[in-house]
């Protein structure tokens, strides 16, 4: 269930798709389905409907499937995440690069006493 970790906000990696190879960022996200921008886009062709509105062909990005993206860094490589223990019992998510760990984000705060 590496997909639990996927947030709105973070940049993604298309694995599978038209959109295959494309980075964007999650716009939103609803049960098994993201919205990543610039990805999945389709056209919408919009009548007039009152007196002096124009009709136009107007772009949409529509979801697709969490299971059809990654998360990945600033240079677009995918990346894989661990759960790492503070010091103080705050957990953050972690991913490896270059041989050292870079906390991704900070994932509960700890409990004061």
């Amino acid at each position: 269930m590496k997909q639990k970790w996927i947030k709105i906000g973070d940049k993604v990696l298309v694995l599978n798709g038209n959109d295959r190879g494309k980075v964007g960022e999650v716009l939103a996200k609803k049960d098994s389905r993201i919205l990543v921008q610039g990805v999945n886009v389709r056209k919408r062709h919009t009548k007039a409907r009152q007196q002096g509105q124009k009709s136009e062909i107007v772009s949409l990005e529509k979801s697709i499937h969490i299971s059809n993206v990654a998360l990945c860094d600033g240079d677009g490589k995918k990346i894989k995440l661990n759960v790492k223990m503070g010091k103080d019992g705050s957990k953050e998510l972690v991913y490896i690069n270059d041989g050292k760990e870079v906390s991704h984000r900070t994932l509960k705060k700890p409990v004061k006493a």
